[in-house]
């Protein structure tokens, strides 16, 4: 596949900051005697990935804008460019020891999404996606499942914890969705389960609140893989909203159907 200059340095940004996550994830099952100790040390690996990343960015494009999780927003001379990085999407699991985590970085141009690169380190699988130019899993092609019916539907979603989210609205769109679908599942990576509804292994997706940099590579991704996205309402802000749903035509829109379903009696 070809990529453009712009997709390459973010996929180098990318891979670099992986192989830091990569040797710190090596050692996290080390600290687990300790609570404090891999929650410290986890912080660290995740602010130094984003340093990695932001350092390789902006050598290549010094006038861009930079939007991390992790430092404060850089605004960029250029007006019209931001990069949006996620360092270490689903830090719970790597601190746990899980190997489903992630490094995100998209691209933003005039308020529009046009690139997106999603890599787990662990697994060594590398998601890109360009505007017009496709989406890719290393370098094969992506399309998203084409299964219409929910029932036959394996959907994803993000489970709400401590101090955050709704946890009755979310029990009230779980209830709705388990009951008409094939299954559920909640990996912990918000960015890697976009990949997947890209890659089609997930048909669908859906979770409230996410922050922008959780969700903007993946949202390139889907759209590049012949996918549908929208936040909670129905519309395109998702990022502004911090939610989003995703999938094929008919699955997101019989996915939206449940979501909004007032829940019915026991």
């Amino acid at each position: 596949m070809a990529r453009s200059a712009l997709l390459n340095v973010m996929v180098q940004s990318a891979l670099k900051a992986g192989r830091s996550l990569a040797r710190d994830f090596g050692e996290v099952q080390n600290l687990q005697v300790s609570m404090k100790g891999p929650a410290d040390f986890v912080s660290q690996a995740d602010l130094k990935a984003e340093e990695i990343i932001r350092t390789e960015l902006m050598r290549a494009r010094p006038t861009y804008g930079f939007l991390g999780e992790e430092s404060a927003e850089i605004i960029g001379s250029d007006g019209a460019h931001r990069w949006i990085v996620d360092p270490l999407d689903g830090t719970t699991n790597f601190l746990h020891g899980i190997p489903q985590f992630a490094v995100s970085v998209a691209l933003e141009r005039n308020n529009e999404l046009v690139a997106g690169v999603i890599y787990n380190p662990a697994s060594d699988e590398l998601f890109t996606a360009e505007r017009g130019g496709g989406a890719f899993l290393n370098d094969r092609r992506l399309r998203v499942a084409a299964r219409k019916a929910i029932s036959d539907a394996v959907i994803g979603t993000g489970v709400p914890h401590l101090g955050h989210g709704h946890h009755g609205t979310y029990l009230v769109e779980l209830r709705n969705v388990m009951g008409e679908c094939a299954g559920v599942r909640r990996m912990g990576a918000a960015a890697l389960d976009l990949a997947y509804v890209a890659a089609g292994r997930f048909d669908g997706f859906w979770e409230r609140p996410l922050q922008p940099w959780d969700m903007a590579a993946g949202i390139v991704l889907i759209r590049e893989a012949g996918g549908y996205v929208s936040d909670m309402a129905g519309g395109t802000q998702m990022l502004e909203t911090k939610s989003i749903a995703a999938g094929n035509e008919q699955i997101l829109k019989g996915l939206m159907e449940l979501l909004q379903r007032p829940i019915k009696p026991a």
